[in-house]
C-alpha cells in the first residue's frame, strides 16, 4: 500500500439499541478507539438509553434502517401488513427476501415505516441521522431500494452503506452457504448504485465487512481486505495518474461488536437472536480494541472518523 495514500476509515457498530449488554460493548469499544461511529435500532429494546449513551460521550450516530427483525415502529403496520407475520413481527431476514420475491410487500407500507424509523430517531436523538443503512442488507433489495433512496433525500440524510467488498471472492474461509448470501447482498448492491446515485446519495470508496464478521474477524483480516481494496482501487486509476501522488481514499468496516445478550434480555420484541448472544460479538470487540490493530492503523496512514468527515 502507498504510504502517500490516506485513508478515512469509519469503523460502524451495527445494533446499537438492541440491548443493554450490546450497548455497553459498542461504548467501550467507541472509548476505546475500536468504532467512529454506530447505527442505532429504534425499534431495538434499549434504544432510548442507547441514544442517551450517544450523546453522553459524544458518538457519531446515524440510523440502521430495521424491515426484517422485530416489531414494527408504526403502530398501524402491527397489524394487517404485508411487513409482518399473524404474530404482527416482521418476516426475518430471509422470510422478507422470500416475500419480495413473491410480490407480497407492499412498497407505500415499506415508506411508512422507514419514515417511522426516521422520525423516532430524530425523537430520541434530536438530530438527523449522519447515516442511514439497512439491518441485514435490507436497504438494497429490489423496489425497497427506491423507497429507502427516496426516504433519505427527502429527510436530508446523504450517506448509506453500499455493501460490495472487493476481494470476498478470494475469502476461502467462508462457508459455501453464507458465502452464497454474501454474493447475492454484493448482487443487490451493485443493482442499488445508479438508484442511489440518482438521489444524491454518498458512500465511502470502499465497504469492508462481509469477510470479517464474527469469529472471522482479525487484525490480519482487516489488514488484508484494507490493502486488498486500495491496491484494487490504484489499479482502476487512469493511466495518467500517478500512484506516487498523495490521494485519501475513504472506507467503511461494518461490526458488531459488543457483549453477549444474555437470553430473554433485548432484541427487537421478540427477545434476543442466537446473533446478539454468541461469543462472536465479544470476539468483535476484542479484536477492534487489540493494540496491533491500532498499530496498523498508524503506521499505514489509517484515521478513524465518522460519516460527517468524510
Amino acid at each position: 500500500m502507498s504510504l502517500s495514500t490516506k485513508i478515512k476509515l469509519v469503523v460502524t457498530g451495527d445494533d446499537f439499541g438492541y440491548c443493554p449488554r450490546r450497548d455497553l460493548g459498542i461504548v467501550d469499544c467507541f472509548r476505546a478507539g475500536g468504532v467512529s461511529s454506530v447505527s442505532l435500532l429504534v425499534n431495538g429494546s434499549s434504544a432510548a438509553g442507547a441514544a442517551d449513551q450517544a450523546q453522553r460521550y459524544n458518538i457519531p450516530i446515524g440510523l440502521h434502517a430495521n424491515l426484517s427483525e422485530g416489531i414494527p415502529v408504526s403502530a398501524e403496520l402491527r397489524q394487517k401488513s404485508s411487513l409482518v407475520n399473524s404474530e404482527g413481527v416482521f418476516l426475518g431476514k430471509m422470510g422478507i427476501r422470500k416475500a419480495l420475491a413473491l410480490g407480497q410487500l407492499s412498497m407505500p407500507e415499506v415508506r411508512q415505516e422507514l419514515q417511522a424509523q426516521v422520525s423516532l430517531f430524530r425523537e430520541l436523538t434530536g438530530q438527523t441521522p449522519q447515516h442511514m443503512d439497512g439491518h441485514q442488507h435490507v436497504h438494497i433489495l429490489p423496489r425497497i431500494r427506491e423507497e429507502f433512496a427516496q426516504v433519505l433525500q427527502e429527510n436530508g440524510i446523504h450517506y448509506t452503506r453500499l455493501p460490495v467488498e472487493l476481494g470476498l471472492h478470494r475469502c476461502d474461509w467462508i462457508p459455501e452457504e453464507l458465502m452464497v448470501f454474501n454474493r447475492a447482498v454484493q448482487e443487490d448492491a451493485l443493482n442499488s448504485v445508479g438508484i442511489f446515485k440518482s438521489y444524491g446519495l454518498r458512500w465511502p470508496d470502499l465497504y469492508i465487512g462481509l469477510s470479517t464478521m464474527g469469529k472471522y474477524m482479525s487484525t490480519h483480516n482487516i489488514q488484508r481486505a484494507i490493502e486488498y481494496g486500495i491496491l484494487s482501487l490504484h489499479s482502476s486509476l487512469s493511466p495518467g495518474h500517478s500512484t506516487q501522488s498523495s490521494i485519501c481514499m475513504t472506507i467503511e468496516l461494518m461490526t458488531h461488536p459488543g457483549y453477549p445478550s444474555m437470553p430473554q434480555e433485548g432484541g427487537c420484541g421478540e427477545g434476543p437472536d442466537d446473533f446478539s448472544q454468541s461469543r462472536d460479538r465479544l470476539h468483535e470487540l476484542e479484536i477492534l480494541r487489540d493494540p496491533s490493530l491500532h498499530s496498523y492503523y498508524n503506521n499505514h496512514n489509517v484515521h478513524l472518523c465518522s460519516f460527517k468527515d468524510l
